[in-house]
C-alpha cells in the first residue's frame, strides 16, 4: 500500500504542556536507553524500512541521522506550541517526496498513515517502555494521561483522529497486531543492526579512533543487550537474533545497575538533556525566532 492520503497540517493540534505526562516522562534519561530497540522497530515495518534503504544517509552518517530525529522529536514535546507545529510541517515537507518500490515490487510513500503511524507507536510506547524496564512503571492513570499527550503529538505530525487509537488499551492491541503481523527482516534492519554492532566513530575531531574503538564496544554490547533482550520474543525470532539465558541475567542485572543509578538523579535533571535538545533545536544559530516560545509554553 502506497497511499499517504491522510497526513494533515498540524496547525490545530496541540503541543503537550509543561508538566503533563507527556512533558514528564517521555524525555526521562532513561529512554534514551531504549532508543536504538525503537529504530529497529521501525525500520522493521516494510514501509519505513524502503524509505529508509533507498532514501536515508543512515549508513553513511548514522550519528548525524541520529541526532536529526532525536531534535526533531524533543522539538514536539519539549520546543512550544509553534516550534512544534513548525516541526511538524517541516516532516511532512520532508517525507511528502519519498516514495518508490521496495525490493519486492511493492510500492511505498513515506507518508503511508500506516508507515507514519507507526513510527510514531514506537516512540508512545518507548516512552512507556523505559519506565516500566529501568523504574516503576507508570499507573494506569498516569499511562492514560501520557498517551493521550502522546496522541496529540501524533495529530502535530500530521496524523488523523482516526488514524491514532483512542485510548490505551486499544493502543496496545493495535501495536500488538503490528508487531505480530506487519513487521519483517529487511535490509534496513540488518543495517541498523550492523551499526548496532560495531559503531562508527561520533564526528568528534578531537576523539581518537584507538580511544573510540574500545569505548564503542563496551557500548555496543550493552546496546545489544537492552534492543534485542527487550524486543517480543517472536519478532526476535522473525528477525533472527539469538538470545541465551546467559544473556538475559546480563540484561536483568544492567537493569538493576539502571534503576539504582537513575534514583541517584533528581527528577527534574532526567529531563536536562531533552530540555537542552530542544533549547537549541529552537533557540540555536539559525532558527527561525519566530518559532521560540519558553519550553512546553503554551503558544
Amino acid at each position: 500500500m502506497d497511499t499517504h492520503k491522510g497526513a494533515e497540517p498540524p496547525s490545530a493540534a496541540r503541543a503537550p504542556l509543561r508538566g503533563s505526562a507527556a512533558w514528564r516522562y517521555f524525555g526521562d534519561i532513561r529512554n534514551f536507553l531504549i532508543a536504538p530497540q525503537l529504530l529497529l522497530l521501525q525500520v522493521a515495518h516494510p514501509v519505513v524500512g524502503a524509505g529508509v534503504e533507498d532514501h536515508s544517509d543512515f549508513r553513511a552518517a548514522p550519528w548525524q541521522r541520529l541526532w536529526r530525529t532525536v531534535s526533531s522529536l524533543h522539538t514536539v514535546i519539549y520546543g512550544g506550541q509553534a516550534a512544534a507545529t513548525a516541526e511538524g510541517e517541516r516532516l511532512l515537507r520532508v517525507h511528502a517526496p519519498l516514495k518508490g518500490t521496495d525490493s519486492q515490487g511493492r510500492r511505498y510513500h513515506a507518508l503511508n498513515p500506516e508507515a507514519y503511524h507507526w513510527v510514531h507507536a514506537t516512540l508512545v510506547r518507548g516512552g512507556y517502555d523505559g519506565h516500566r524496564i529501568f523504574g516503576t512503571g507508570l499507573s494506569a492513570e498516569e499511562t492514560e494521561e501520557y498517551y493521550r499527550g502522546m496522541r496529540d503529538v501524533g495529530r502535530i505530525w500530521g496524523l488523523k483522529d482516526h488514524h491514532l487509537p483512542p485510548d490505551w488499551a486499544s493502543f496496545c492491541a493495535y501495536y500488538d497486531e503490528t508487531v505480530g503481523e506487519r513487521l519483517e527482516l529487511n535490509q534496513s534492519v540488518l543495517d541498523v543492526l550492523t551499526e548496532l554492532r560495531r559503531p562508527q566513530k561520533p564526528p568528534v575531531r578531537r576523539l581518537p579512533e584507538a580511544l573510540w574503538r574500545p569505548v564503542g564496544a563496551k557500548a555496543a554490547h550493552y546496546v545489544l543487550l537492552v534492543t534485542v533482550g527487550t524486543l517480543p520474543p517472536a519478532l526476535r525470532e522473525r528477525l533472527d537474533l539469538e538470545w541465551s539465558p546467559r544473556e538475559e541475567r546480563a540484561l536483568r542485572r544492567f537493569v538493576r545497575l539502571v534503576r539504582v543509578l537513575v534514583k541517584l538523579v533528581p527528577p527534574p535533571l532526567r529531563l536536562a538533556g531533552a530540555l537542552a535538545i530542544a533549547y537549541w533545536n529552537t533557540h540555536g544559530p539559525g532558527t527561525d525566532p519566530s518559532a521560540r516560545r519558553p519550553l512546553g509554553a503554551p503558544a
